[in-house]
């Protein structure tokens, strides 16, 4: 039997895209795709504004597509896009407890980018494991905020 995870993900929880314009990017997955926001918001810690788009019918469990713009340049997403380029920054896996998972990953010799959970989008959760330690993808933890 194989060993214990050091966190276990109960989902793919989303997939980051960096847009330089979050309202053209929306534009574009709405018209090409028929994705549906759910969730638009500013996050002043993070320095995003973001978008949450899901498939219609989604009611909150499935993998969303987070769109991510820049507060400003020097933002992480901001130096992503200057670096990078658009695209792909991201993969969030949904686990029940953040602190823990973080805990358990920094125990196994993974390198965390923070020593407590952040606010990330609709009042969840997050921490981030650095692409060195994940086979050079950022990969975010995130836990759900608690339903109401």
């Amino acid at each position: 039997m194989p060993n214990e995870p050091a966190a276990r993900a109960s989902a793919i929880d989303h997939v980051g895209i960096a847009v330089p314009d979050l309202d053209e990017a929306i534009e574009f997955y709405q018209a090409k795709f028929g994705l549906e926001v759910a969730v638009l918001e500013v996050n002043e810690e993070q320095g995003v504004r973001e978008a949450m788009l899901r498939a219609p019918g989604d009611d909150g469990t499935g993998t969303a597509i987070q769109l991510l713009a820049p507060l400003s340049p020097d933002s992480a997403i901001g130096k992503f896009i200057a670096r990078s380029g658009p695209g792909l920054q991201q993969l969030a896996f949904r686990v029940n407890d953040v602190a823990q998972a973080g805990d358990g990953l920094r125990s196994a010799g993974v390198k965390v980018l923070y020593d407590e959970p952040r606010h990330g989008t609709s009042d969840s959760k997050v921490n981030f494991v650095h692409p060195k330690s994940a086979g050079g993808v950022l990969v975010e933890l995130v836990e759900p905020a608690a339903a109401d």
